[in-house]
Parts: structure tokens; C-alpha cells; sequence
């Protein structure tokens, strides 16, 4: 009967239990063993245990053969793994048996698989090990504390340290931190209160380090014997935190100063919430929180609501920024513009999604803006439609903007223009004034100024305008462009060049005159006398061969007293009366006809006659003065070319600007300019020894080009030949 309960008792045990022979073979097994190695009990009666548990350790093998020998032994933690690499945790129990004889029979081993509970505490102890976390107790009764390895490395301490409560109490930072666990302990002792708070520490290194201290005290009969708790390294949690804080608390403090209000909007509840400074610059109640998305929607203004949804809504399908400028309307009918800027964000605890954003008020900007607009079209208005030149000129001298007033002043199309600087139209003796207050301008010496400078006309001639030009700053004070006022005076300073003109013939022939009396006095003085005399050698001589002779010198002295006069009216007649006589001629044409004219002269003295004139070359001037001046030269260059040499004359001519210059160069005899620099071209200056010089031709063609506002230069060698250099006044 006793054999059939403990066989009942072993077959319906719910643990793992089975009874060996002193062999080791199985001689009964619980059905809950068998279930869990997937055997049946025919299976495994009889068989050997090690045959069934092929991995059972060496170990454990001998504690069985000391079992065997009467005793008992348990023990926890085997650590078994198998073929296929997992491991299992066993607790046993090991006591022998007696047979009927009171001799050993065998073993009664009890199994406990502790797996589950193993790996738990594992897993517990990595998760402390991630977290930081340590644990701690005090026995309030021995005052013995106990710190577990991560408490000790929290702190830089070694494994070996052994802590007393003083110690652990005085790593807390000194003050408040060091006060606050004193307290906390005084009350958990006194009180029972737990407590979880976060401190300062400072490590063996003197580092300080902020942790996690929870504890709580353990009561028998009313009082505290222990306290234990957790400590947990918490320093870059910490420290993020507090930045964190301070960041928050200057966005704050800057929202609010700046008036920025903060917004957000759940999709799923279709709910708007925001902080108190929007609810300021909406003008909204607290209250009004409760249905903020229908009070600000109601508040927009009716041109502006449905962009403004539709714009959102578009941001949250496309998950897009949300960026746009729209207009409220407050309660006492004023309207207000405001900028509101939103992104989409996942909440990374719950999952929702919200818009959150920021608005501000644009009102006073938008205001400037307007006005701004309103400068910017008046001023527009202003510069296209002004009949006075004006220009946005850059600081690198190209034009920004030109008004058609200017292309029509320098004869340019606005295209043209453009591609051009002002130092390229500007007259080159004006270029240097016009930049040294310009400079003056960048130094901020002056704001603005004002001269009369020359432009250059597409055509070549002369722009005379009043330059007003005014400097622009950006909001930074730097110099940003300037703005140039150009006024033409080219008819007024025509008209004044005019009169100048005329005055200054008027001086000329007032000094011509007083020369021509001089000459007439000394010229007809000389003519008189001798004739006076010659007539009075005639009265008186009664030879009839004398009084032949003094007559032929009668009639030789009157022919000279004709010539001197006949050169005396020309003089007067180049000039007067030339203004109203210039008009356009082409300088290839009259040269054409100059040269046709002494054609056979030219070939009687073999001249080499190279000639260089555009055809386009028209200049101001009176016909036969130009005709004169030209055949002056060419004539005086065969009339004193070098017996030395073939006679080369080379015509040339080229455009400055609004002037024609001419350049007559020969290969004659030359000058000598150290001499008769200054002599050359006076009346009756001769500087070679031929019959037919009188010295009045290039007195007479300095006149004729000065008549008609030129100039002539020379330069000359002797022996090497002549160049004449002549300015003509283009045609407008």
C-alpha cells in the first residue's frame, strides 16, 4: 500500500522528480518530468540517466556518486546547454533512498527548471547595466551599507570599496544638494516617506555628476530597521535638460519681447491650441481657446480665408512648409497683417501629427512697404518721364537704369547704352574732375555735387549738360549707387560759344586792323616815298635814256604798291563775314579738285601724292577757304621740295571725336624750328632763297582755318621735310 502511494505521489508530483537505482537507471519518473523531456516512461524505465541526459556535466556526476555514498546535497544555477546551443538553468535536489535492507538503493533527484527566472534576472541586471542603474541598503540596525558594482562606478569607485553612510552622504555637493538627501533621509527615518529626487554628487575624480536617488525606509513594529533604494547615473539626461530649460526659457522670453506667438494644430482632432502671446496678438480671450480653429477662421479677413485654408491644407497633403501673410480683422475694425510660418511634426510618444508654427505681427512692415511701393512708383514715374537725363549709375561705373531722356541727349538707343560706362561717353579732359568727386563722394566727404562736364554724342560732336549727382546709402550706411541728374545746355553753350565766336573775331579784326594799319602806314609809306622820289629824278633829268630808265622803275614801283594791296584785301577779306558762309564739305572732294587743278604742275615735278580720306569725312567750312588752304600746301611743297630727292607727299585723315584732323606731311627742304618756331606763320616771313616768295601764304591759311574755328600746327626738320597738322570742326 505504502509502494502504490509513493508510486501515485511520484507519477502525479507536479515537478520534476524521478527515483534511480544505484546504477543510475531510472526506476520511476513524474509525468510532468516526462512531458518536459518529451519521453515516455517506457522510454526512459531502465535507462541510464546519463543515457537520457547525455549533457550532464562532470560536476555533477561526481555530486551524484557523492549522493550515492548517503547523503543529501541541493544547489542552484546549473547551467546546461544542449546540441542545438540553448541554454537552460536547473536547481536541484539530490537524496539517496533505502531499499528494505537500510542500504543505499539509488537516488531521488528533483529538478527545477529556473530558465525563465534566470534570464529575467539577467535581463534585469543588462537593463540596470544600460540605465545606469544601481542599487543600495542600509541597515539601520548594524549600519552596515551595501552598494551594488554600478552604485560604486556611478560614484568612480572601485568593486572592493566598502561604503559607510557618512561617506555615501558626503559625495552629495556640498549645500543644498548635500542638505536635500540629509532631509530626505531624516523623513523616510522619522516619517516613512520615500522619496525620488535628483541631485548633484561629486565622483572620487571630483567630477560632479547628476543622479537619481530613490529610497524608501523598512518598518518592524513601528521602527525603521533598513532603507534601500536605487541610484541611477542620470548627468547627460540631466545636462541636456537644463540646456534644454535655458533654451526654452530665452525662446520665451524672445517670442514674448519679439510678440511671436506659438501655435500648433492636431490633424486627427481638428484642434488648435496656442500660448498666451498669440491669443494677445489675435486680440482673443482665454476663453477662446475652447474653439480657437473656428475663432481664428472667423476672424480672417474674407478676401484672404480661403487662401489661407487652402494653403494649409496643401502643406499638410504634401507634408510642405506652411509659409504665408494674411490679414485679421480686430474688434475695433482696424486690420491687422499677420506672418504665420508651420511644419509638419510627429510626436514621437503618442503619434500624432501636428502643425506647429509661429505668427507675428507684420502690420507696420506691410505699412512701409505700401509707402514704399508708392515712393518707388512716383519715383518711376518721375525718372521715365522727365525730360531732364537721369541714371542709376553703380559703383563700378556702369549704368543700372537710364531714362530716355538720356539716349535721346547722347544719341543712343537704351541698349546701347547700357553696354557702356559713363567714363566711356565722357569728354577725356572732363573725366578727371568728374572722378575726383566721385571719389569724394565714396570717402563721404560730400553727399552730392555738381559740374558742367561734355558727353559725347553717338555722332561724334560734343554734349554740354550740368551733371547733378547724389549719392545712395543702404540701411547699413554703406554707399550702395548713385543717382545722376544730366541737364542739356548743348544749345545754350552753342549760343554762348556763338557769341564768344563772334566776340573774338570781332577782337581779331579790331587787332587785324590795328596790324593792317601798322603794315598799310609802313608798306604805302614805303611805295610813296619811292615813287616821290622816282618822280622827282624824272622832272629833273633831261637824258633821254635816264628818263627811259627812271620811268620803267615808275612803272615796276607801281605794279609792287598794286600786289601789297591786292594782299592787304585779302587779309581783310578772310575775315569778315565767315560765320554766315560754313557749311558741310567734303574734304576728299575739294582735295579731288585741288589736285586736278595743278594736275600738270604735279607731274611736271614727278610728285609722289599719297592720299588717305574717307569719303564720309565732312567738316564745317567756308569752300574756298579749304580749297585755298589746300592748294597753299600743296603748292608750297613743290615750291620748296629738295633737289636732293623725289618730292613724297602724304595726305591723312582721322576722327577725334567731334573733330576732323588732317595731317600734310612732304619730304622738302624743311625748317629750321629753333629759328623760325615762332615766325612761321607771319606776313612776309620767308625762310628759303626763291624768286617767288612773298610770305603770305601761310599767314593767309592760318587765318582761313582760325575763321573757321580750327587750328593749324606744324613741326619740321630741316632736310628731312614739313608736317602740317590741321583741325577741322565736324559737320553736325
Amino acid at each position: 500500500m505504502q509502494k502504490t502511494h509513493t508510486n501515485i505521489f511520484i507519477d502525479d508530483a507536479p515537478i520534476e522528480i524521478g527515483v534511480l537505482d544505484v546504477n543510475m537507471h531510472f526506476v520511476k519518473c513524474s509525468k510532468f518530468w516526462l512531458r518536459k523531456i518529451g519521453k515516455t516512461e517506457k522510454e526512459i524505465i531502465g535507462k541510464s540517466y546519463y543515457e537520457v541526459f547525455p549533457d550532464t556535466t562532470d560536476d555533477i556526476k561526481k555530486i551524484h556518486e557523492y549522493c550515492l555514498k548517503g547523503s543529501y546535497i541541493s544547489f542552484e544555477g546549473e547551467k546546461v546547454v544542449d546540441k542545438t546551443g540553448k541554454v537552460q538553468w536547473f536547481n536541484y535536489k539530490i537524496n539517496s533512498w533505502e531499499n528494505e535492507k537500510d542500504k543505499v538503493g539509488g537516488l531521488i533527484i528533483v529538478r527545477e527548471d529556473i530558465s525563465h527566472k534566470r534570464n529575467e534576472d539577467e535581463y534585469r541586471l543588462k537593463a540596470q547595466e544600460v540605465a545606469n542603474v544601481g542599487g543600495w541598503e542600509v541597515n539601520l540596525i548594524s549600519n552596515e551599507v551595501y552598494w551594488t558594482s554600478i552604485t560604486k562606478k556611478i560614484h568612480g569607485l572601485d568593486d572592493d570599496y566598502v561604503p559607510n553612510l557618512e561617506t555615501g552622504i558626503n559625495f552629495y555637493k556640498e549645500g543644498y544638494h548635500r542638505e536635500k538627501i540629509v532631509s530626505l533621509i531624516s523623513e523616510a527615518i522619522s516619517n516613512g516617506t520615500p522619496w525620488d529626487e535628483e541631485l548633484i554628487i561629486i565622483t572620487v575624480n571630483g567630477e560632479e555628476k547628476w543622479v537619481r536617488a530613490i529610497g524608501r525606509a523598512e518598518y518592524i513594529n513601528g521602527k525603521a530597521v533598513k532603507l534601500t533604494g536605487s541610484f541611477q547615473d542620470i548627468d547627460e539626461r540631466k545636462r541636456a535638460e537644463l540646456v534644454h530649460s535655458e533654451v526654452q526659457k530665452r525662446l520665451n522670453i524672445a517670442t514674448k519681447t519679439a510678440n511671436i506667438g506659438v501655435w500648433d494644430y492636431d490633424l486627427a482632432k481638428q484642434e488648435l491650441s496656442c500660448d498666451n502671446e498669440t491669443l494677445i496678438l489675435y486680440g482673443a480671450e482665454t476663453s477662446t481657446q475652447k474653439n480657437l480653429h473656428k475663432a481664428w477662421k472667423s476672424i480672417l479677413v474674407e478676401e484672404d480665408r480661403d487662401r489661407v485654408i487652402n494653403e494649409m491644407h496643401y502643406a499638410i497633403q504634401n507634408k510642405d512648409e506652411f509659409n504665408t501673410e494674411f490679414r485679421i480683422k480686430q474688434r475695433n475694425g482696424s486690420i491687422k497683417y499677420i506672418k504665420s510660418i508651420g511644419q509638419l511634426h510627429k510626436d514621437q510618444n503618442t503619434g500624432a501629427v501636428k502643425m506647429i508654427g509661429a505668427n507675428w505681427d507684420i502690420t507696420e512692415y506691410r505699412h512701409a512697404v505700401l509707402k514704399l511701393d508708392k515712393r518707388k512708383e512716383s519715383f518711376a514715374g518721375v525718372f521715365n518721364n522727365s525730360s531732364v537725363g537721369m541714371a542709376l549709375i553703380g559703383l563700378d561705373g556702369k549704368w543700372l537704369k537710364i531714362n530716355k531722356s538720356l539716349c535721346n541727349s547722347l544719341g543712343y538707343t537704351k541698349a546701347e547704352l547700357m553696354n557702356l560706362t559713363f567714363q566711356d561717353v565722357t569728354h577725356p579732359d572732363d573725366y578727371l574732375k568728374d572722378l575726383n568727386f566721385l571719389d569724394q563722394l565714396i570717402a563721404g566727404e560730400i553727399d552730392n555735387y555738381q559740374i558742367e562736364k561734355r558727353y559725347f554724342h553717338k555722332k561724334g560732336h560734343t554734349v554740354y549738360v550740368i551733371l547733378s549727382v547724389t549719392k545712395v546709402t543702404k540701411i547699413d550706411g554703406s554707399l550702395s549707387h548713385f543717382i545722376s541728374q544730366v541737364v542739356d545746355i548743348t544749345s545754350r553753350k552753342e549760343a554762348e560759344n556763338k557769341v564768344k565766336s563772334v566776340l573774338k573775331i570781332t577782337a581779331d579784326q579790331n587787332e587785324s586792323l590795328t596790324n593792317f594799319a601798322h603794315i598799310v602806314s609802313h608798306n604805302l609809306r614805303s611805295h610813296s616815298t619811292n615813287l616821290s622820289m622816282l618822280t622827282g629824278f624824272l622832272i629833273n633829268e633831261t637824258d633821254p635814256e635816264e628818263r627811259a630808265n627812271l620811268i620803267n622803275m615808275l612803272n615796276e614801283s607801281s605794279d609792287s604798291l598794286d600786289e601789297t594791296i591786292t594782299h592787304l584785301n585779302e587779309v581783310v577779306s578772310v575775315k569778315l563775314n565767315v560765320l554766315g558762309k560754313l557749311e558741310g564739305v567734303s574734304i576728299l572732294e575739294t582735295f579731288d579738285s585741288v589736285r586736278k587743278s595743278i594736275i600738270a604742275h604735279l607731274k611736271e615735278n614727278d610728285v609722289i601724292l599719297n592720299i588717305q580720306i574717307p569719303k564720309e569725312f565732312v567738316v564745317s567750312a567756308v569752300p574756298a577757304y579749304l580749297e585755298s588752304i589746300l592748294l597753299n600746301l600743296l603748292t608750297n611743297s613743290i615750291k620748296y621740295s629738295s633737289p636732293k630727292r623725289r618730292l613724297v607727299i602724304d595726305v591723312k585723315t582721322k576722327r577725334e571725336r567731334d573733330k576732323v584732323v588732317l595731317t600734310f606731311s612732304d619730304n622738302g627742304l624743311g625748317i629750321d624750328m629753333k629759328r623760325h618756331r615762332h615766325k612761321i606763320f607771319g606776313m612776309y616771313k620767308t625762310f628759303h632763297k626763291h624768286k617767288n616768295s612773298k610770305g603770305i601764304g601761310l599767314f593767309i591759311t592760318k587765318s582761313q582755318i582760325e575763321a573757321m574755328n580750327g587750328k593749324i600746327e606744324v613741326e619740321s626738320s630741316v632736310d628731312i621735310g614739313t608736317t602740317f597738322t590741321l583741325y577741322f570742326n565736324c559737320f553736325k
